[in-house]
């Protein structure tokens, strides 16, 4: 069986709604997945932009979901325990939704299931936390959603 990550809030591929986006809401959607490796220890999510004008663009990082959580709902305000949040692109600790400068953009959630747990101080950039974590992934389930804001930023 595969390892997945869904969500109730659009299909892969598609549209995110704007209640996720900075032109909504901008909360975090519900995420849920299945069929983690045997082995899993811990998850790390990690949402980016790859369209992004400067280059890859993050606006999610948590790390050491616990192996036993199998989702977060929608505008998570408390972590699982031992789980933290990561840098994200504007150097904060928090979700930051959809909010492209022009056109249509990718959005793509990863989670990545370790054979491990992070020692990591807080504060952790999406490039640290990929030199950390390279050694322990020992799987990926990915979902992607698009966006284009409807207003000039």
């Amino acid at each position: 069986m595969d390892f997945l990550l869904e969500t109730t809030s659009f299909n892969d591929k598609e549209i995110i709604p704007k209640k996720y986006t900075c032109e909504g809401e901008n909360i975090s959607p519900p995420l849920e997945w299945k069929n983690a490796p045997n082995g899993t220890q811990s998850f790390v999510l990690l949402m980016d932009d790859p369209d992004a004008p400067l280059g890859t663009w993050n606006h999610w990082i948590i790390y050491n979901i616990p192996n036993h959580i199998t989702k977060l709902e929608e505008n998570i305000k408390t972590l699982p325990n031992s789980a933290k949040l990561g840098l994200n692109s504007w150097g904060e600790e928090k979700y930051s939704g959809p909010c492209p400068p022009e056109g249509e953009h990718r959005y793509y959630f990863r989670l990545l299931a370790l054979n491990n747990l992070i020692k990591a101080k807080n504060k952790i950039s999406r490039a640290n936390i990929e030199k950390i974590i390279k050694p322990y992934i020992i799987g990926e389930a990915e979902l992607m959603g698009r966006y284009k804001c409807k207003e000039v930023n």
